[in-house]
């Protein structure tokens, strides 16, 4: 039988246009480069179907993928280093294992979270600046974490999601949307991030969500406009999209065994 493979990937969304190969294009994608580094491997033309399709600049801590190689006859760990020999160095495999032929990271998936990480003041950082939106005015993170709670819960979230993409339903239920500091070492800069966890995301949903959360901070919004935005279900309602340089899926969740009925 053709092997399935559940792959947990990382990656520095930098210089690549997204996850998604594009037709017509000769822009880098991951999905294109971790297809290339499985053909050179097995000889495959095998698909790499992702969890999500994140957008160019975007990064990932633990993206998922399926792949299905049917030559492959070796342990799954075994795909991990083979594979990430022939990949570039922003991109990495970080575990393999056996799934089932009919698994589907899209289908299957019960839950995300993502940060969004901000540097708030200072200078620019030479390395970090990469990672994280560089905001100059300081943000009132209690009237952020206030708008954040009004985010939390199954709601319409059709004014956080961006144009050019339709769905079925903008209803997603946000399990959580946390906000809190990462470093307060330097006394010139503060480094914040704000993680989202949903049953799904729509389009841009995270960034709409940061960037609305940060016009709270810079006091231009009150806390309560969060309440106004959701029920308008507008997306000319809430702020800016943040930049998606800042912005890192941290965790994709699957059910466990026992919840799917199996060993």
């Amino acid at each position: 039988m053709p092997g399935t493979f559940k792959l947990t990937v990382a990656y520095d969304g930098t210089d690549f246009a997204g996850w998604q190969v594009q037709s017509n294009t000769r822009k880098r994608t991951i999905q294109g480069a971790l297809q290339r580094a499985v053909k050179k491997v097995t000889g495959d033309d095998a698909i790499v179907t992702g969890s999500g399709r994140t957008d160019a600049g975007v990064h990932a801590i633990a993206q998922v993928a399926s792949v299905r190689i049917p030559q492959w006859r070796h342990p799954a760990k075994t795909l991990i280093r083979a594979i990430n020999v022939r990949l570039p160095d922003t991109i990495s495999v970080i575990d393999a294992e056996d799934a089932a032929d009919d698994f589907h990271p899209i289908r299957d998936a019960v839950g995300k979270r993502y940060r969004y990480q901000l540097q708030i003041g200072g200078m620019r950082d030479a390395f970090d600046h990469r990672y994280r939106w560089h905001h100059h005015m300081q943000l009132d993170l209690d009237a952020m974490r206030d708008a954040a709670t009004r985010i939390v819960g199954k709601k319409d979230f059709a004014s956080f999601q961006g144009a050019g993409s339709v769905r079925k339903t903008t209803t997603r239920d946000v399990r959580a949307c946390d906000i809190f500091i990462q470093d307060t070492t330097n006394e010139d800069r503060q480094h914040i991030a704000i993680e989202v966890e949903a049953d799904g995301f729509l389009y841009n949903m995270v960034r709409n969500i940061v960037g609305s959360l940060v016009s709270v901070g810079i006091g231009r919004r009150e806390p309560q406009w969060i309440d106004e935005v959701i029920a308008a279900k507008d997306r000319t309602k809430a702020a800016q999209t943040a930049p998606a340089h800042g912005l890192f899926l941290i965790r994709v969740d699957y059910p466990q065994p026992d919840e799917v009925g199996t060993a």
